[in-house]
């Protein structure tokens, strides 16, 4: 998923976001560390674990700034329950090689509290690297954020919007205007309302389209697997 709509934040200023690389050094998906060791993503954001790296205090993707981290993951853990069809559960949860140094240019992203989603209206923020435009849309090379109105649960599942495919493990976020949303590359990145962490970019109906906001997991659903997971 891709920031449409958005802008280029102050360098530094999300440091709980963190690139998944391919290998060869490309970026495909976001996540954010919420421990030293242990990184919050999307299932579908999932490759072979020997193929992935991961990169921490990144801004700009093809310039070396000196502040990242790269880690390798040693345990890749998504949600017994992701369903890749109807997309729920999309949650996965990656462990590092090594604990990450917290400092002005990494650092986590508190968990919301467990069963708390965020009101219908609050402005949260989305961050990532992904695609700025649906036409011939490319990655942009460095840091955007953009913020983005929760939708409630009966406007994201009317007829005239995603019509019941919104399951209780997902939130909507967006314009009923369109034209702000994440896209390709974004997905696995945080949505973070108030200083925390309440959603993961999973999927939506193409981009930043009117009446079909961006679609998250509901972080807040999955607080014990996650403290099980990492504890």
């Amino acid at each position: 998923m891709r920031i449409i709509g958005g802008y280029i934040v102050s360098p530094y200023s999300t440091r709980y976001l963190v690139s998944l690389k391919r290998i060869s050094g490309l970026h495909f998906c976001g996540g954010s560390l919420i421990s030293r060791f242990w990184v919050l993503t999307a299932a579908h954001c999932k490759i072979e674990q020997s193929q992935m790296l991961v990169v921490a205090g990144e801004y700009s993707l093809s310039t070396f700034e000196g502040t990242e981290q790269v880690f390798r993951p040693v345990k890749l853990v998504a949600h017994p329950e992701y369903s890749p069809s109807s997309k729920n559960g999309d949650i996965m949860l990656i462990k590092l090689n090594r604990p990450a140094v917290y400092n002005s240019f990494v650092s986590i992203v508190p968990l919301p509290v467990q069963g708390v989603a965020p009101s219908e209206g609050r402005l949260c923020q989305v961050s990532g690297w992904g695609y700025t435009s649906t036409i011939g849309g490319k990655a942009s090379d460095t840091l955007r954020s953009v913020k983005l109105p929760i939708v409630s649960m009966k406007r994201c599942n009317s007829s005239a919007s995603y019509a019941g495919h919104i399951t209780n493990n997902m939130i909507c976020a967006g314009f009923n205007t369109g034209g702000k949303d994440a896209c390709q590359g974004d997905s696995g990145g945080p949505l973070v309302c108030d200083g925390r962490v309440f959603g993961i970019v999973s999927w939506g109906h193409s981009c930043a389209n009117p009446r079909y906001p961006g679609v998250y997991t509901a972080v807040s659903n999955f607080q014990k697997w996650i403290y099980r997971t990492i504890f």
